[in-house]
């Protein structure tokens, strides 16, 4: 199975957590929450809301496209601190983010 295959496959995994637990949204954000510069979206979007409009998206983007993905890639820090510690899905989350950052820095088997 080659790097682009494990990374869809985790990016399906995490979808799969997102939906299992009830933070995926039907309903299209508004085009405006898409216009923040920062990291994240942190002014315009919930974390879990960045993963699903933002992150996911994105990264099939560039499987599709069969480009190069991104080496220097670290989101579970970010959620390390973006989740309260008593977050209902904040234990899984890591774990599904933390195996997708290892297989983008190819520390993953």
């Amino acid at each position: 199975m080659t790097t682009h295959d494990r990374v869809r496959q985790q990016l399906h995994a995490l979808e799969a957590l997102l939906r299992e637990h009830q933070y995926w949204r039907t309903d299209e954000p508004q085009a405006q929450l898409f216009t923040s510069n920062q990291p994240f979206y942190m002014d315009t979007m919930e974390p879990l809301e960045w993963l699903q409009w933002v992150l996911l998206p994105r990264m099939h983007a560039l499987l599709d496209a069969a480009r190069p993905l991104p080496e220097a890639f670290a989101v579970a820090p970010y959620y390390e601190m973006a989740l309260a510690a008593d977050h209902p899905l904040r234990e899984r989350l890591l774990e599904s983010l933390q195996a997708l950052d290892a297989l983008l820095a190819g520390d993953a088997c």
